[in-house]
């Protein structure tokens, strides 16, 4: 199995040739072209090939493995995880993974396009390898209240398709009050939308009794603040703002870091969002929390005096790539949190080794970047003591990792 989730086959000059939808061990006939191939039958297929629950699955670009028995499939993913460490030398325990069940995704980037109806796009997500829209019906992964809203959804999108260069994308979160949809790709001429399809907009949206909807972040329509739990702290999203996919896992991560750092005087969390692992962390001891979103960090802020029982919050906006935390700067702080985009935090990671922090947990979506600049926090003293997997992202090759550090 591929990197990516594929099948790989060689031919008769020890090339590689990537299918997907196939399996290990299997006999499969497939339309060639290149290193790619199309599958056309499976002929032999192995005990571990299981029904799709998706009847989109195969054309819809979302799922790369719901023909994998699950367990199966996660035990590939460790594996991955595993020769990753490995090509840096670090040896670690790797602890049962967490696993989020179908139906628990709570966010959708949703791509609208004009279909046969004017008042209906067709919404649903990018084939492989391809720009074309599938338009789906149902999807497995996502939370049943998302579903629910397609129809709607789709009444909305083709509201933003009354300018020929539009592109929507719907960026739809279920947050504890309704849906909060922001979108995006719209033709920006003029202002981007009509008078009359902000109407339009505002009504649909009433109508489906949505929380919330924004044209990148500017306000459309809004009934109620869309508002997530973290922890003590009930934050207001901003537009198109970053959350975790799946809450479930999100507590699994924030409890990893908590159990990691119990007992700590000070610490910092960096690269926060908007406070998912500060709040539960300020149930311990003060907490440093910087992030480069001005608009996470003010929604972190704003939220911080309805946050019962917890130690002093300093939110910080600081974009860390450019201006990551020195060890200087860390003076006092004991232990350190800190969960970077998928390109991972090396200059930062290095300023945590310098640091004087007994503790440190990294937590990221991209293990690549994580072994590399865990391998920075190792050459500088710190123990790799363990990793969590957490496999929020259900049937990708993709999976989450907690690293707990120690001096």
């Amino acid at each position: 199995m591929g990197g990516e989730g594929e099948g790989v086959a060689l031919d008769e000059a020890g090339g590689r040739i990537y299918v997907p939808l196939t399996l290990p061990g299997e006999a499969v006939t497939i339309q060639r072209s290149g290193e790619r191939g199309t599958l056309l039958a499976v002929t032999t297929p192995s005990p571990e090939r299981v029904t799709p629950p998706c009847a989109h699955f195969g054309l819809c670009g979302g799922c790369m493995l719901q023909h994998w028995a699950p367990a199966a499939g996660l035990d590939w993913k460790i594996a991955r995880l595993r020769q990753t460490l490995e090509r840096e030398r670090l040896e670690t325990e790797i602890l049962p993974a967490f696993s989020a069940a179908p139906g628990q995704r709570r966010r959708l980037a949703l791509h609208a396009r004009r279909g046969p109806r004017r008042d209906e796009a067709v919404l649903g997500f990018k084939s492989r390898r391809s720009w074309d829209v599938v338009g789906v019906s149902e999807c497995a992964v996502a939370d049943p209240r998302l579903v629910a809203a397609f129809p709607a959804l789709r009444r909305l999108g083709a509201v933003f398709l009354e300018r020929p260069k539009s592109a929507p994308t719907l960026h739809v979160t279920l947050s504890g009050t309704g849906l909060d949809v922001d979108v995006t790709g719209v033709e920006a001429k003029d202002g981007g939308l009509s008078a009359d399809a902000r109407r339009r907009a505002a009504d649909i949206a009433a109508a489906a009794d949505f929380a919330r909807v924004t044209l990148a972040g500017e306000g459309l329509y809004q009934a109620r603040q869309p508002v997530v739990a973290f922890g003590p702290g009930r934050v207001v999203l901003p537009p198109g703002g970053f959350l975790q996919a799946s809450a479930e896992a999100e507590r699994v991560m924030a409890a990893e870091a908590c159990a990691a750092v119990a007992g700590a005087r000070r610490i910092a969390d960096l690269f926060c969002g908007a406070g998912a692992f500060t709040f539960p962390l300020a149930g311990i001891a003060p907490v440093l929390a910087a992030d480069a979103s001005e608009a996470s960090i003010d929604a972190l802020r704003s939220a911080l005096a309805g946050a019962p029982g917890i130690k002093t919050v300093t939110p910080v906006c600081r974009d860390l790539f450019r201006r990551p935390y020195s060890e200087k700067e860390l003076k006092g702080i004991d232990a350190v949190v800190f969960d970077p985009p998928r390109a991972g935090a090396a200059e930062q990671a290095a300023s945590i080794g310098r640091s004087g922090a007994a503790v440190a947990v990294g937590v990221s979506c991209n293990p690549a970047t994580f072994v590399r600049d865990a391998a920075l926090l190792v050459s500088a003293g710190f123990r790799l003591k363990s990793i969590r997997p957490v496999d929020q992202f259900l049937w990708s090759s993709h999976i989450e990792v907690v690293g707990v550090f120690e001096r």
